[in-house]
């Protein structure tokens, strides 16, 4: 069964210690802040970078940019984008 956007939220939410959303919603600041732990990028935890900075880190992490520039992440992290962050956090366990 194909997973929905909201599912490969949820399942990333579950994987870094978030609690999982019924409604859709994108990453808050804490969640992507959490994923950014997961995935060894540093950040400031006392004041949170802008959200397109760390989804840039996020899938730089990860593999899936080349560098963490946040030109490129103005927006929500896509379905493709959430699926290879759910098998970058399963391979981390």
């Amino acid at each position: 069964m194909t997973q929905t956007v909201d599912d490969l939220r949820n399942e990333i939410r579950r994987a870094v210690g978030r609690y999982e959303r019924e409604e859709s919603t994108a990453f808050t600041k804490e969640a992507l802040a959490a994923i950014c732990d997961a995935v060894t990028y540093e950040i400031d935890t006392n004041r949170l970078p802008p959200k397109s900075q760390m989804r840039a880190g996020i899938l730089w992490k990860i593999g899936v940019l080349d560098e963490d520039t946040s030109d490129k992440t103005e927006r929500p992290f896509r379905k493709e984008e959430l699926e290879s962050i759910a098998v970058a956090l399963q391979n981390e366990d």
